[in-house]
C-alpha cells in the first residue's frame, strides 16, 4: 500500500466478504476497487485483471497471506518485469531436496543450486499476463508464472525476502509477529527493580531471604518485614508489569500481619507465571553494617530460588556496608536493592 510504484489496488475478495470488507481496506491510504474472487487462484487473478485500468503497462500480484512484503523487493521484481516481461521473487532453497513417489519413498535428489522458492510479488507486462491468463484452461496452476511458463514466455528469477513470510499456519503467523518485533508483546525479556528498607528495633527476630538470622534487633513491620523477600516480590512483579507488594499484600490487611514473605513471595512468582513469564534470574544487595551475612547467603538465595520455582544458580545475593553512612551505616536499618529479569513463555 506504501510503495511509490503502485498507482492502483485491485484486492479480490471470496464473495461472502465484499459485502462487508475489513475495515482496514476501507480506510487504506490508496484507493482501492474490490472484486469477487472465483473457485480458483487463476479465476480471481483474471477478473482482477479484468478491471486493471487500460493505461497499466505493469501488473504486480501478490498473496494477503504475505503481509510483510518490503517497498524495495516490489520494486526489484518491478523493474525485472519492465526489462524482461515477467519475474518473480523467489529464495533459492538452502536444503537438500529430495523427491519422493506416493508411498514416501525417495526417488531422487533434485539439484540445491537449481532449486528456487516463490514467492509474490510477480509482475508482468500487460501483454504477458493476458497472455498467461488465457492459458487458464490447460489446467490449474499454484502463480501465475506457472501461466506465463505455460504460454512460452521466460520468467525472470528476483531474489526474494526472507521476511517476506507467508502466513498460512500458526507457527507462520507467529514467526511473522517475530519479524515485526511482536509477538504478544512488544518485549519477550524484561527488567523489574525493587527496593526495600525497614528499620531495626529491639524484640523482633532477623529474617532476610527467609533465613532466620541470630541477632539482637529485627526489622520492623507489618509482616515478618524480610526487606530481601519484599524487594525481589516487587521486582518481578514490576517486570512482569503487574503492580507491587503493596497492591497484592497490602499493609492494611490483618491477613498479612505476621506474613511469611517467602510466601508472599511464592504468591507473588505465581502471579507472574500467570500473566505468561518465567523468572530468569533476580540480583539482590543488602546493605547492613550488622550482623555480618556472609554465613547465610547460600540460604538466602536456596530460599528465594525455592520460592521462584527456579534453580539456586539463578539467584543471587550479596551482603555490602553502607560505610557507616546514614540509617544503614548506624546499624539503625537495613535497606535492599533487588533486579528480575523475566522472559515471556513460549
Amino acid at each position: 500500500m506504501r510503495s511509490d510504484r503502485i498507482a492502483d489496488v485491485i484486492v479480490a475478495l471470496p464473495a461472502d466478504i465484499l459485502a462487508s470488507p475489513p475495515d482496514y481496506l476501507r480506510s487504506a491510504r490508496k484507493r482501492i476497487e474490490l472484486v469477487a474472487g472465483g473457485e480458483r487462484r487463476q479465476d480471481s487473478v483474471a477478473r482482477a485483471f479484468a478491471r486493471v485500468p487500460d493505461s497499466a503497462d505493469l501488473v504486480v500480484i501478490h498473496d494477503a497471506a504475505r503481509p510483510l512484503v518490503s517497498q524495495d523487493l516490489i520494486a526489484r521484481t518491478l523493474d525485472a518485469a519492465a526489462a524482461h516481461g515477467a519475474a518473480i521473487a523467489a529464495l533459492p532453497a538452502t536444503d537438500t531436496v529430495k523427491q519422493s513417489n506416493r508411498e514416501g519413498v525417495i526417488i531422487g535428489t533434485l539439484p540445491r543450486s537449481e532449486i528456487y522458492l516463490a514467492q509474490t510479488p510477480q509482475a508482468f507486462r500487460r501483454r504477458v499476463l493476458q497472455d498467461a491468463l488465457a492459458s487458464a484452461h490447460a489446467g490449474d496452476a499454484t502463480d501465475e508464472a506457472t501461466l506465463a511458463e505455460r504460454a512460452g514466455h521466460p520468467v525472470h528469477l528476483v531474489t526474494g525476502d526472507a521476511r517476506n513470510v507467508k502466513v498460512t499456519t500458526p507457527d507462520d503467523l507467529d514467526a511473522a509477529e517475530r519479524f515485526l518485533g511482536r509477538g504478544h508483546d512488544p518485549l519477550t525479556i524484561r527488567i523489574g527493580v525493587g527496593y526495600d528498607l525497614h528499620r531495626l528495633v529491639a524484640g523482633r527476630p532477623l529474617v532476610l531471604g527467609g533465613v532466620r538470622i541470630p541477632f539482637e534487633k529485627g526489622l520492623l513491620g507489618h509482616s515478618d518485614a524480610d526487606a530481601v523477600c519484599h524487594a525481589v516480590t516487587d521486582a518481578i512483579l514490576g517486570a512482569a508489569g503487574a503492580g507491587d507488594i503493596g497492591r497484592h499484600f497490602p499493609d492494611t490487611d490483618p491477613a498479612w500481619k505476621d506474613a511469611d514473605s517467602l510466601v508472599l513471595l511464592t504468591r507473588a512468582a505465581a502471579i507472574v507465571r500467570a500473566g505468561g513469564f518465567a523468572v530468569a534470574n533476580v540480583d539482590v544487595v543488602v546493605i547492613a553494617e550488622r550482623p555480618k551475612l556472609v554465613p547465610h547467603l547460600a540460604g538466602m538465595c536456596a530460599a528465594l530460588a525455592r520460592a521462584l520455582g527456579v534453580d539456586d544458580s539463578r539467584v543471587s545475593v550479596k551482603g555490602k556496608t553502607n560505610e557507616g553512612v546514614g540509617a544503614e551505616g548506624a546499624g539503625d536499618a537495613i535497606a535492599v536493592h533487588a533486579v528480575a529479569l523475566v522472559a515471556r513463555q513460549s
